[in-house]
């Protein structure tokens, strides 16, 4: 089994440039035909691929570029900015994106009884690792049972158990089981941030926040930026200018309605975070994507949950 086995497969599926839904309820594969612009979103709890063509996503001051044989494994809820860097017409881009439920890992890790973790194990929410023949092999086998409808519901679960397997004893396992590890600083911001992303239009208390993973303020405002790159503060913005865009794109509100409805007390406030994060007003931005062709093709979620 090759990557290009697996770009093979997908692009008898993805024929056309789009976002595809596939009758796997986690599973997305996505094409472009040419490259695209960087474009704000939230990556969630899943693992990314290119099985052609190549991308770039960057997380505050990180910048991760990834292609074929390479694996993509987020972590938590994050916004970022990504776009496609190579692609054409004769070479497309292929992507797929396989989201994981953390209440499936969680037991799996703990049946798996691996190794302690090492107490050096730098946090890290967003991991980079090349894709081994094994999980590439499992990856293979998912996207062919599409074309075996009759036996998804039967097979799919258990294939996706072996690649959740697999990531926790493969090279971004560390990583991924260090923000499962209950009690854990990685684990207990992560906690946060599942908290933020569901109360993101309210009123925040960052002592309120630490108290709630039973953090003192001053090491949950280090754990939290040296995890993310960004302040609790920074990251619950993003949420609402991120939900704020998909608002106004999705169901054509207005900018002072928007505002209200992610939590903001000012609308001039809201335009003016606006434009520092997107390089737009509101109505100019959402005329330009209006216009644009497909952003990010993978990995990208609303703030909501």
């Amino acid at each position: 089994m090759s990557i290009e086995t697996l770009a093979h497969e997908m692009g008898k599926i993805a024929q056309n440039d789009g976002d595809h839904a596939t009758a796997i309820a986690r599973l997305s594969l996505h094409r472009r035909s040419a490259r695209t612009a960087p474009m704000h979103c939230i990556y969630g709890l899943g693992l990314g691929i290119t099985a052609q063509g190549s991308k770039q996503v960057t997380l505050s001051e990180q910048v991760i570029a990834y292609g074929p044989g390479q694996s993509l494994l987020t972590a938590v809820d994050l916004p970022v900015i990504a776009h496609v860097t190579q692609a054409d017409l004769a070479r497309p881009f292929l992507g797929m994106m396989l989201r994981f439920d953390a209440s499936v890992l969680l037991p799996l890790a703990t049946e798996l009884a691996l190794p302690p973790l090492a107490r050096a194990q730098a946090p890290c929410i967003m991991s980079l690792s090349p894709l081994e023949a094994p999980l590439l092999d499992a990856l293979i086998r998912l996207v062919r049972l599409l074309s075996e409808p009759q036996l998804i519901a039967t097979l799919a679960p258990l294939i996706e158990r072996e690649i959740m397997v697999r990531l926790l004893c493969g090279p971004h396992g560390p990583y991924l089981r260090q923000l499962l590890s209950a009690g854990s600083p990685s684990h207990q911001i992560a906690r946060a941030m599942a908290w933020l992303k569901q109360h993101f239009s309210g009123e925040v208390r960052i002592d309120d926040l630490a108290a709630l993973v039973h953090m003192s303020p001053s090491t949950f405002r280090q754990h939290f930026r040296s995890l993310t790159g960004m302040s609790p503060v920074q990251y619950q913005r993003q949420l609402r200018l991120q939900e704020a865009r998909q608002l106004m794109l999705n169901q054509a509100l207005d900018a002072a309605s928007t505002a209200a409805r992610v939590g903001y007390e000012s609308a001039s406030q809201f335009s003016r975070d606006y434009r520092q994060l997107f390089g737009a007003p509101p109505q100019r931005d959402i005329r330009r994507m209006q216009q644009m062709p497909h952003g990010d093709p993978a990995l990208g979620v609303a703030p909501r949950a």
